[in-house]
């Protein structure tokens, strides 16, 4: 079942230097695509394609242009003309590509999932330590009684991006866009994140998408992909018949990265 759709998104901005080009940059264009529930999609692309812009867009953090952006069946910018409501925020979350600088270093683990809890109403304050207990045991970061204590400057980066991404599943979510969730994380931590949230999507009946240029941890985690080139999706289909099939040369491209660590250096 449909849970969001996009239709025909558009943005573009203007220079606001020195020297201003004449010409707006144009970010997205007639972008379209939708995510089912509990589906996990995958949105690739080089630094620059329009991917964290179409991201800020489904969070309602940046107006488009022009286009539609349906939740549940309802239009949003219609409906919500002056920006994301609660409601919206409590059914869209964002996991961010720096898990250090998401969170604030003036205040512990506990500070950072309390606060949306209360600000949404989803507890008492008698309930609240026991909730940010369960959440913290959910992304696996143990012993709770610790952690909640723990300040981000003590953690690793794998436990930051852990107390972000409960953080985001605090408010009940049944979306989170993940901006490049891994790219900062040592390689041998990424892996027990995309696990990690893989197993939130099958426990929690989550749907995700997964913004990122490393088609290798998107044929891991994804059912489908879409291919971002210069604002336009240029390819979209399973995960397994992008990957082994690809159609469009651009696509061919961001796969050889994957085997010529100085092809990913220029894409990225």
């Amino acid at each position: 079942m449909e849970l969001l759709r996009l239709s025909k998104i558009t943005k573009s901005y203007r220079s606001t230097g020195l020297i201003r080009r004449k010409e707006p940059v144009h970010a997205l264009r007639d972008v379209s695509l939708h995510i089912d529930r509990g589906e996990i999609v995958g949105l690739v692309g080089a630094s620059g394609c329009g991917k964290s812009t179409l991201g800020r867009i489904i969070l309602r953090l940046e107006k488009a242009d022009r286009g539609e952006l349906w939740l549940n069946g309802c239009e949003m910018f219609q409906a919500e003309p002056r920006g994301a409501s609660f409601a919206y925020r409590s059914l869209v979350q964002m996991i961010f590509q720096d898990p250090f600088a998401s969170l604030n270093p003036a205040h512990d683990v506990a500070y950072h999932l309390a606060r949306p809890l209360l600000r949404h109403g989803l507890v008492t304050r008698g309930e609240l330590e026991s909730r940010i207990h369960d959440l913290l045991h959910m992304v696996g970061l143990t012993p709770v009684e610790r952690m909640a204590r723990a300040y981000p400057y003590a953690l690793s980066g794998g436990q930051r991006q852990r107390v972000a991404i409960a953080r985001a599943l605090a408010v009940n979510p049944k979306l989170i866009v993940a901006d490049e969730p891994t790219s900062m994380l040592d390689v041998s931590i990424r892996m027990d994140i995309l696990n990690l949230l893989a197993r939130l999507r099958r426990e929690q009946g989550l749907a995700l998408l997964l913004i990122t240029h490393d088609l290798a941890s998107a044929r891991y985690l994804t059912d489908r992909l879409i291919v971002l080139n210069r604002g336009v999706i240029v390819e979209s289909g399973t995960t397994e018949a992008v990957i082994t099939n690809p159609q469009d040369p651009y696509t061919a491209l961001l796969l050889d990265a994957i085997r010529n660590p100085r092809l990913e250096r220029r894409l990225s």
